[in-house]
């Protein structure tokens, strides 16, 4: 499905799919597996899930990061909000 789509989509499943969030059975689709080559000859193998899955994951996320965030270490800077590899290099911290 296109990510245009999925504002239709979603509203058209949100009874359904906001239950069964509620209730504990949501079950994300299976993701599919897509094989992109490598420049030494290789492949990697990438995982793509669904665009509702992913609409999902992006609430989740946007509910608990502000939450969870402020526990972290102020050197943390993997994976998370407005921080990359490139600023702990920057400051020093990968030395």
């Amino acid at each position: 499905m296109p990510v245009k789509s999925l504002r239709e989509h979603i509203l058209r499943i949100w009874h359904s799919l906001r239950q069964s969030i509620e209730n504990g059975t949501y079950e994300p689709s299976p993701v599919r597996r897509v094989e992109i080559p490598k420049p030494n000859g290789g492949m990697r193998l990438l995982g793509i899930p669904t665009v509702t899955d992913r609409f999902i994951q992006q609430a989740i996320a946007q509910v608990l990061n502000p939450m969870l965030d402020p526990q972290f270490s102020e050197c943390s800077y993997g994976f998370r909000p407005q921080r990359r590899g490139h600023d702990a290099v920057r400051i020093g911290l990968l030395d």
